[in-house]
């Protein structure tokens, strides 16, 4: 269908930036490259924030969400379900982030107005939605709104079968897995020297040298993700390579915890938290490893950036990071959870030659998991939607 219109739904967007944010992000992207009209709607957390902007040149628009537990979020439910209803005729498909609020408000609108709706589950198991339906109150009520959708999207096999196994309609449920940007050219170490000074001059906060082994990790601040392991392991980096660092990029909400161990450990100056950035690329051009210590994940949208960037990548050793992952063919595995061989992990790969490894990982990207490829296959599933409902 030309010219699809689709109205994107995702409660928290930038400046709130973690993986499913930057996932819709990205598809906004490519949908609108690929002749599609997105608009994304989102909440306002802020009373400052301008109610709407222009993002990456696709239309945002916020509604009312006020800083109150339960009120702002029925307030939210009732705004996004106001405004589907009353500009059902400027989208075709909405298209929704996650299997929670959102998502129920979306079907209860259009279910009544006879639009499509298309739900895309975001995370797997403990953090995961098809979890979170089971411990959040009204969640089994929300999980059975959520059935109703005319699609639901899996990113990962663990959240395919999650949905399988919480009794979702199997035709309805569509295996897409994650797509990145491809990098065009070859990393050098000229556009790493390069991309460190850039971010130097940008921000002060960024103080490598051309001589630092300096490692990155992007995403949600969080205990989950493995970081204060990861702070540990570096306590054991920094002992026998001075000239280390790592860069945590992103929020959370363990952000301040995370910098109090900083502080224990002695590692301010090694350590750098300079917020989140909407685009990492410069980030990951800077590095010398990208580190995903995560205890779960679905399909990481961060790791597959890395292997984008032509950046050896170092990851847990858990479900979803090994369909992407073969050890010591795409970058290297290591046991979650522990700080010994995530440390270890780190000081081979700062003097070992992992071109081999990071050209496999490039590759396995390119053959499997591009942005392209992800949009269109989001597009197809929009457009057997609209058929059925003909």
């Amino acid at each position: 269908m030309s010219e699809m219109r689709i109205a994107m739904i995702t409660r928290r967007f930038w400046p709130l930036v973690g993986g499913a944010e930057m996932v819709m992000a990205n598809l906004a992207t490519e949908f609108q490259r690929q002749g599609a009209k997105p608009v994304l709607l989102t909440a306002q957390w802020d009373p400052i924030w301008p109610k709407k902007f222009t993002h990456r040149d696709f239309e945002v628009q916020r509604l009312p969400n006020p800083n109150r537990r339960g009120w702002g979020t029925f307030v939210y439910m009732d705004a996004l379900s106001r405004w589907l209803r009353e500009n059902r005729n400027l989208y075709d498909v909405a298209f929704v982030s996650m299997l929670k609020h959102s998502a129920y408000s979306a079907v209860t609108a259009c279910r009544k107005q006879r639009q499509s709706v298309v739900l895309r589950v975001e995370g797997g198991g403990d953090t995961g939605d098809c979890n979170w339906h089971q411990l959040a109150r009204f969640g089994s009520r929300i999980r059975r709104r959520c059935k109703l959708a005319e699609a639901v999207i899996a990113p990962s096999e663990a959240t395919h079968d999650e949905l399988v196994n919480a009794e979702f309609p199997l035709n309805r449920i569509h295996h897409i897995p994650n797509g990145v940007k491809l990098a065009e050219k070859q990393r050098t170490n000229e556009n790493m020297i390069l991309a460190r000074q850039t971010l130097a001059n940008n921000n002060h906060d960024f103080t490598s040298h051309a001589e630092h082994k300096v490692s990155v990790y992007t995403g949600r601040l969080t205990r989950n993700k493995g970081l204060f392991e990861l702070l540990d392991a570096w306590r054991v980096v920094v002992n026998q390579n001075p000239s280390s660092q790592l860069w945590l990029i992103g929020e959370g909400p363990d952000r301040e915890a995370l910098f109090d161990r900083i502080r224990e450990l002695e590692l301010v100056g090694h350590i750098l938290m300079p917020g989140a950035f909407d685009d990492v690329h410069d980030l990951l051009q800077a590095a010398n490893t990208f580190i995903l210590p995560s205890y779960m994940e679905g399909l990481s949208l961060a790791l597959l950036e890395a292997m984008a960037n032509h950046v050896h990548v170092i990851a847990s050793d858990i479900a979803g990071n090994r369909q992407l992952i073969d050890n010591n063919v795409h970058g290297r595995l290591v046991a979650a959870k522990e700080v010994a061989p995530l440390a270890e992990a780190i000081l081979k790969a700062h003097t070992t030659d992992n071109s081999n490894m990071i050209r496999a990982a490039y590759q396995r990207v390119r053959q499997d998991f591009s942005l392209e490829s992800m949009a269109h296959k989001h597009l197809q599933v929009f457009e057997s939607t609209l058929r059925s409902g003909d």
